[in-house]
């Protein structure tokens, strides 16, 4: 047995709740209805829990939630940076796993977005606030989508980034939804079909951005000592790295490079590996433009050739050199929220081998050894990667 502080942690649960268009569950449902697929998952009792992660939807406190689910722990995190909460969330675990702090921790998250716009319970507000700094944007209308917009044509206009590359990537995040019988969407797409959707902020059309959904996620991550009680192979956590970058625009030194820079290149250093060796990556993709940036800020490419990797079916499941978002994304398969901890889960399942027709094999044919999860919250406010690998 490791001594504290040398403790090595590992995925040994992960799970979706009902995903998609789920109008008969409230929040506090499909985080419960996670937590337990997660744990039995597992193969272990609601008892040996000890920490507990939750950033629910709406003011769904860590408290509240865990009361919910009836656990008690001794340890919480409540972290709330967008998109990337779960990475970020999943780095403070297996540190506290680490250290001693805890034995088993549970992150959760459960959202209805769908459900409560389609029901009128919610704007659909599309910033942190209109306080501080944001003040200054929000009253002309400065939505996250718009800001996406502009870093995207910023990309354009630097780099000679192509709309059609940039289409690439929600054609090929729906060619791997196809495989996936969770996917909200599975019906194929073309380039032109990205290109003549309506327009929602120039340069990005409809398919250009991801759906709103329903859902929920949980992983369960525990100290080494506790994998061989468990009924799954263990994912170890090898390295993660996380970074904020800015709230307001202003503030945003390039717009053509994301917090992923740092988190990224934190994670694969103390991992002791390098893109070049990842069988697999699941990158936040609520916009096509987030894949193409963040894959160039993790080094699988070249600053300003993001376009020319995503081209010519890299991306896919079948055939690609570098299988992105292997479940479809938040672009084709749900996008509920803060969906960060839905890279994890998808992560997991592959490398134990369980993602059915969209299983990730390597040329060797053998299953994949190492995987890249790397979250992004806000308008590239926020950033959280982790480094995943099997034995």
């Amino acid at each position: 047995m490791s001594l504290p502080g040398n403790r090595r942690a590992a995925v040994v649960g992960a799970a979706l709740s009902r995903c998609g268009r789920v109008d008969d569950a409230t929040a506090y449902t499909l985080h419960a209805q996670a937590a337990r697929r997660a744990l039995a998952d597992a193969g272990l009792d609601r008892s040996l829990v000890d920490g507990f992660a939750s950033a629910g939807t709406g003011v769904l406190a860590p408290v509240e939630v865990a009361e919910y689910l009836g656990l008690r722990p001794t340890w919480v995190d409540s972290t709330a940076v967008g998109g990337s909460t779960w990475e970020v969330m999943a780095a403070h675990a297996a540190d506290a796993i680490a250290a001693g702090h805890a034995n088993a921790v549970l992150l959760v998250y459960g959202s209805t977005a769908r459900a409560d716009v389609k029901a009128g319970r919610r704007t659909g507000d599309l910033s942190f606030g209109a306080r501080g700094p944001l003040q200054f944007e929000a009253p002309y209308g400065h939505t996250l989508i718009a800001k996406y917009a502009m870093a995207a044509r910023r990309h354009m206009l630097e780099h000679g980034t192509t709309i059609e590359q940039l289409a690439q990537v929600a054609v090929q995040a729906r060619a791997n939804a196809a495989l996936n019988p969770e996917a909200m969407f599975r019906d194929p797409i073309t380039v032109d079909d990205v290109l003549s959707g309506p327009m929602v902020a120039d340069p990005f059309t409809k398919l250009h951005c991801c759906p709103r959904s329903d859902g929920g996620a949980a992983v369960l991550l525990v100290a080494e000592e506790y994998v061989r009680d468990c009924r799954t192979a263990p994912v170890w956590v090898l390295g993660t790295g996380e970074h904020v970058s800015h709230a307001a625009m202003s503030q945003w030194p390039d717009f053509t490079v994301s917090p992923a820079a740092v988190s990224g290149r934190l994670a694969f250093e103390r991992a002791g590996v390098g893109p070049d060796e990842m069988d697999f990556a699941e990158i936040y993709d609520a916009f096509t433009y987030m894949t193409l940036v963040t894959l160039e800020d993790l080094g699988f490419c070249a600053k300003g050739e993001g376009g020319a990797f995503v081209e010519k079916g890299r991306l896919k499941v079948a055939g690609g050199e570098l299988p992105v978002n292997t479940d479809g994304g938040g672009l084709s398969a749900q996008h509920p929220g803060m969906r960060g901890l839905f890279l994890l889960v998808e992560a997991v399942r592959q490398l134990r081998g369980e993602a059915g027709a969209r299983q990730v094999r390597r040329p060797d044919g053998e299953l994949p050894r190492l995987a890249v999860a790397s979250g992004t919250g806000g308008w590239f406010c926020s950033s959280g990667t982790v480094v995943l690998g099997r034995d």
